[in-house]
């Protein structure tokens, strides 16, 4: 059996246990379980779920492309996404780097006991803010947010709600819990 860490990640800390700057904080401060590495990234400026096993067969079925796990994201934007901006989300929009893959958007209210982030998003008083749903099922670099961009609606906190069928549902930034999973 593969040993599963489902970690909330704060938003801040390195998606990696090491780190060569001092001072910054890494998943070494919130996991003290030896022999497991991540499955896959997580901005420094992201949070939320990130899964780290001892298993480089399930790392290879949840980070590798080929295998189109869904990951499911929650975003705070700035400004009110238009119903033809969540349609271009849907069908994947072209980044510098190639168009990507059709998604799954929508609108969704702000999350029920969602944390308060630290810092704080910026907020203009001019400028509304609103939250959308987006699963994706590749994992480019940074990719949501330049996707949310190229529709013209900025990222203004991201947060990883899922992987597959692995959510947050309770645990707290910083907490984390263990899942064993069988071997293929």
């Amino acid at each position: 059996m593969a040993r599963l860490v489902l970690l909330n990640k704060p938003y801040g800390v390195l998606p990696q246990f090491t780190d060569r700057e001092a001072g910054r904080a890494t998943l070494a401060d919130h996991v003290d379980v030896p022999g497991v590495y991540p499955a896959g990234r997580l901005d420094r400026d992201s949070e939320g779920l990130m899964a780290l096993t001892d298993d480089g067969a399930l790392v290879a079925r949840i980070a590798h492309p080929r295998h189109k796990l869904p990951k499911t994201y929650w975003v705070q934007v700035e400004g009110i996404p238009t119903d033809e901006a969540l349609e271009r989300l849907g069908r994947g929009v072209t980044l510098n780097d190639g168009p990507t893959l059709p998604a799954r958007a929508g609108r969704m209210e702000e999350p029920p006991g969602l944390w308060p982030r630290d810092p704080p998003v910026r907020h203009r008083l001019s400028v509304p803010t609103a939250w959308i749903a987006l699963t994706l099922t590749e994992g480019r670099n940074r990719q949501v947010r330049r996707m949310t961009a190229a529709v013209g609606f900025p990222t203004l906190r991201l947060i990883r709600w899922s992987i597959g069928d692995w959510t947050l549902e309770g645990l707290a930034p910083g907490q984390w819990r263990m899942v064993t999973v069988g071997r293929r």
